[in-house]
C-alpha cells in the first residue's frame, strides 16, 4: 500500500525543536510495521504554519493534494500523527475528507485515533476530534485576550515596544519598556519637524528616517504611546478608552497635537504642504497645454549624455513635450520682454517716500504722548512711597499700587519700543523692487525657486498657456498695466501702435498747467 506523510507544527519554536523529526520517526514507525510504501515528491511534506489556515497558508498541504491529484491511482493513504495535526477547523476536515476520500479515493487518516471511513459513525468521531482541538484552541484564545485586555488597562505595553522604545525585564523577570537612546532622539525631531508645518511629513521621512516606511512613518506620528498614553480597544462590554501608560514620554503633548492637526488638515493657517519645488521645472505650477487645457508637468529623461529635464502635458504626451532649460529661456525672454514704465516708477518711489515722511511725522507725535504718559504714572508711583514711608499705606495697599503702575510704565515702554522700529531700510526695499522690475528677466534666471515662484504668483493670478515656442495669457495682475509698457505682449498679440503713443496709463495722472499767481 503507497502512503504519503504529512506533518505539522504551528510556531516557529516547535518547527526548530524536534516535533517534526517525532512526528516523522512515529509515521515512519507506522509504516515500517504496516508495511505501508511511502511515496511521494517529499517524505514527508512537513509544514509549520497554523492549523486553521486554509491550504492557501499552507504550501505543503496544497502541493500534497496536487501531487495525489496527479498520481490519484498510486497514491492509497495520506497518514498524519493526530487529527488535531491535521486541522482544528471542522468544516476544513469535513471538505478535505470529501477532496482526498470521495473524488480521489485516497483515505486521509490519522495513525492516533483512526477513523474508519466505511462505517456510519464516520462523521461523529471526525467532529468530536477536530471539534476538541477547536474547542482548546478557543480557551486559550479567549485566554489571551483577557490577559492583554488587562495589561493595557494597567498601563503596560503587551506587545513589541514602538519605535524609540525598547522591551525589557525587571530583577524579578517582570516585563517593562525603557527608551531606546539611540532611536529616540531621531524620533522626537521627526514630530518636531512636522509640527513645524513647513516641509511634508513624507520628505521629512526620506531626510530623517528613510528606512521607516512610508505608512509606518504616519503610524508612528499618530500613535498616542509616544506621549505617555496607550489606547485600550473596545473589548467585550467596555468600551475603547486611553489610560495614563506605565512608560516615560518622549513627546511632549503640545508638540503632538500639532502634529495631529497637521496631519488632519486643521492648521488653516498654515502654508501648504508640498513637496520641494523642482528648480529646473518650476514653471509646472503655472502653465496649462493649450490643446487640451490641462496643466503640464515635468519628468526628468536618461539619455547618452545625461539626465535631461521637459515639459509635457499630463494628458497626452503628444500635445507638448518640450525641453525645460528651452522652455525656461523662452519664460524669461518672454518676461523680460516688458519695458518698465519710468515715469511711473519715480511717481511711485516718490509717493512712498512721501506717505513714509508722513509716518515718521505721526510716529513722533504718538511717542511724545506716550512719554507724556509715562511721566504722569511715574508721579503716581513717586506719591505711593511717599504715603507708604509716611504710613499712610499699609503693605498689601503699597504692594498692590506698585505692580498696577510697574505694568503700565512697561505696557507703555514697550508700545514706544515698537513705534521706533527702524524703518530706515524702506528705501532699500523700493529700490530693490524698482530693481526687480527694471530686470525680470535676469531675475528669472538667477532668483531662489522659491523666490521667482512668489514673484509670478502675484503677477499671473490665472494659468499662461505654452505652445513649446510661444507664452500667452488673458490673466495678469492688471497692475502690470501700469507699471509696464506693451503688455500685449503678455497675452500673445504684436505691439500695437497705441501702446507706443502711451508711455503712461490713463490710470496715472496726467501732467497738467498749474493756474499761475501774480508776484
Amino acid at each position: 500500500m503507497n502512503v504519503i506523510l504529512y506533518c505539522r507544527v504551528s510556531t516557529d519554536e516547535q518547527a526548530d525543536g524536534c516535533s517534526l523529526d517525532m512526528q516523522e520517526r512515529y509515521l515512519r514507525a507506522y509504516c515500517d510495521n504496516h508495511h505501508y510504501n511511502i511515496i511521494g515528491d517529499e517524505q514527508p511534506y512537513r509544514e509549520d504554519y497554523s492549523a486553521k489556515h486554509y491550504d492557501l497558508r499552507r504550501p505543503r498541504l496544497k502541493q500534497l493534494y496536487d501531487y495525489c491529484r496527479r498520481h490519484r491511482h498510486e497514491v492509497d493513504k495520506v497518514l498524519f500523527l493526530r487529527w488535531d495535526r491535521f486541522t482544528r477547523n471542522q468544516e476544513f476536515a469535513f471538505t478535505y475528507k470529501r477532496k482526498f476520500y470521495d473524488e480521489l479515493g485516497i483515505e486521509i487518516n490519522a495513525i492516533e485515533s483512526p477513523i474508519d471511513f466505511k462505517g456510519t459513525e464516520w462523521s461523529m468521531l471526525l467532529g468530536m476530534y477536530c471539534g476538541a482541538a477547536h474547542s482548546e484552541d478557543e480557551k486559550i484564545s479567549r485566554r489571551t485576550k483577557d490577559g492583554i485586555h488587562g495589561t493595557l488597562l494597567k498601563g503596560k505595553c503587551s506587545n513589541k515596544a514602538p519605535r524609540g522604545y525598547v522591551n525589557k525585564r525587571d530583577e524579578k523577570g517582570e516585563p517593562y519598556v525603557d527608551i531606546d537612546e539611540a532611536q529616540a532622539g531621531i524620533i522626537c525631531k521627526a514630530f518636531q519637524e512636522v509640527a513645524k508645518g513647513v516641509e511634508a511629513p513624507n520628505c521629512i521621512r526620506r531626510r530623517l528616517c528613510p528606512y521607516i516606511h512610508k505608512d509606518a512613518f504616519y503610524r508612528m506620528l499618530h500613535n498616542i504611546f509616544y506621549i505617555g498614553q496607550i489606547r485600550v480597544p473596545a473589548y467585550k462590554d467596555d468600551p475603547e478608552q486611553i489610560v495614563k501608560g506605565q512608560h516615560q514620554a518622549i513627546i511632549d503633548t503640545e508638540t503632538f497635537d500639532k502634529v495631529q492637526d497637521i496631519l488632519c488638515g486643521k492648521r488653516k493657517n498654515e502654508p501648504k504642504l508640498s513637496k520641494a519645488i523642482d528648480p529646473d521645472l518650476y514653471l509646472r505650477k503655472f502653465i496649462i497645454c493649450p490643446i487640451c487645457g490641462y496643466a503640464i508637468t515635468g519628468a526628468t529623461s536618461t539619455g547618452v549624455g545625461g539626465k535631461y529635464k521637459y515639459y509635457n502635458c499630463c494628458h497626452n504626451g503628444k500635445h507638448l513635450r518640450k525641453r525645460a532649460d528651452y522652455a525656461n529661456d523662452k519664460f524669461a525672454d518672454w518676461v523680460g520682454g516688458l519695458r518698465p514704465n519710468k515715469e511711473v516708477l519715480d511717481l511711485y518711489t516718490e509717493v512712498l517716500q512721501d506717505l513714509r515722511g508722513e509716518h515718521k511725522q505721526d510716529i513722533h507725535k504718538e511717542v511724545e504722548t506716550l512719554h507724556k504718559d509715562i511721566e504722569k504714572v511715574e508721579a503716581l508711583l513717586n506719591s505711593a512711597d511717599d504715603k507708604f514711608c509716611e504710613g499712610l499705606l499699609d503693605q498689601e495697599a503699597y504692594a498692590r499700587m506698585t505692580k498696577r503702575y510697574g505694568d503700565q510704565i512697561k505696557t507703555l515702554q514697550e508700545r514706544i519700543t515698537l513705534l521706533q522700529t527702524d524703518t530706515k531700510d524702506l528705501k532699500d526695499k523700493i529700490d530693490y523692487s524698482v530693481n526687480i522690475i527694471a530686470n525680470l528677466r535676469n531675475f528669472m534666471m538667477d532668483a531662489p525657486v522659491k523666490v521667482k515662484c512668489k514673484l509670478l504668483s502675484s503677477m499671473f493670478p490665472g494659468k499662461i498657456e505654452f505652445d513649446g515656442e510661444k507664452y500667452r495669457t488673458q490673466s495678469y495682475n492688471q497692475v502690470l498695466d501700469l507699471i509696464f509698457q506693451e503688455t500685449n505682449k503678455l497675452r500673445g498679440y504684436g505691439e500695437k501702435e497705441s501702446e507706443k503713443s502711451e508711455a503712461v496709463s490713463h490710470s496715472v495722472p496726467r501732467p497738467r498747467i498749474e493756474r499761475g499767481t501774480k508776484s
